[in-house]
């Protein structure tokens, strides 16, 4: 698999402003009639993933990576979320990466994830471990603080590989900033990812989430998730759903 898009975090895309024309029969005369601007604001949208997203996804995901909170308070480089669970997906697999836009542009929530773990787990250590690894080392020994933790799920992509969890070859990571949950939008990206790995033949999907993130798992089992019995830490779960029956969710 080629992975996509830059090996940087893009800076903010230009966006030009719109232009106010006056309209012939207005004329010229001495009190010339004000030129109204459009209205650029819409009403909160899910749509595909965009290059220029990418600062928005890490920051969802470092106010979001504790436990559902901000991460920042925990960890001395926080950075080393996105660079372990959002930023790979849209480098390796953005077909598969959706966001929640504020109506303005803005990304607000996200889900991004792959149809086939055992691939992503390859490409990971082979297409992009190298280009963040350097910022994130390794610990040689057991994990002594927090980033250390985390930073030693990046160097270890193959921990993703789990023989029980083969039924549901698919994985996925959602967030959303505070604001924007409890409003029907999670449930919203939910189906949009469901229906996409649906659409490419995925028949199931599975996710790991923090066994103290109690509003998550809450979530999750509206969404038809279940729980499956894999050999994991005591602080996490895996839970998974198929890509079908989608209509009463």
């Amino acid at each position: 698999m080629q992975p996509h898009g830059p090996t940087g975090i893009p800076g903010p895309s230009y966006q030009p402003t719109a232009r106010c024309r006056r309209r012939p029969q207005e004329g010229c005369g001495s009190a010339p009639k004000r030129c109204r601007m459009p209205d650029m604001t819409e009403s909160p949208r899910i749509r595909p993933y965009r290059r220029e997203d990418r600062p928005a996804l890490d920051d969802i995901c470092v106010r979001t990576a504790h436990n559902g909170e901000d991460s920042r308070p925990h960890y001395t480089d926080p950075g080393v979320f996105p660079d372990t669970f959002a930023a790979p997906y849209v480098y390796l697999e953005p077909e598969l990466a959706f966001v929640l836009d504020d109506g303005r542009g803005r990304a607000v929530g996200y889900i991004v994830g792959t149809a086939d773990t055992v691939r992503f787990a390859r490409d990971f250590r082979a297409a992009w471990l190298p280009l963040v690894g350097d910022r994130h080392p390794d610990p040689s020994g057991p994990p002594a603080t927090p980033d250390e933790t985390i930073a030693r799920l990046l160097h270890h992509p193959e921990r993703m590989i789990v023989p029980e969890l083969a039924p549901w070859p698919a994985h996925l990571h959602i967030d959303l900033l505070p604001g924007w949950q409890g409003r029907g939008y999670g449930r919203r990206l939910m189906l949009t990812f469901l229906e996409a790995l649906r659409d490419a033949g995925v028949p199931a999907v599975h996710l790991v989430m923090a066994k103290a993130n109690k509003p998550a798992r809450g979530f999750y089992d509206r969404m038809g998730f279940e729980e499956i019995e894999v050999p994991m830490d005591d602080s996490v779960v895996c839970l998974g759903r198929t890509t079908h029956d989608l209509d009463g969710v």
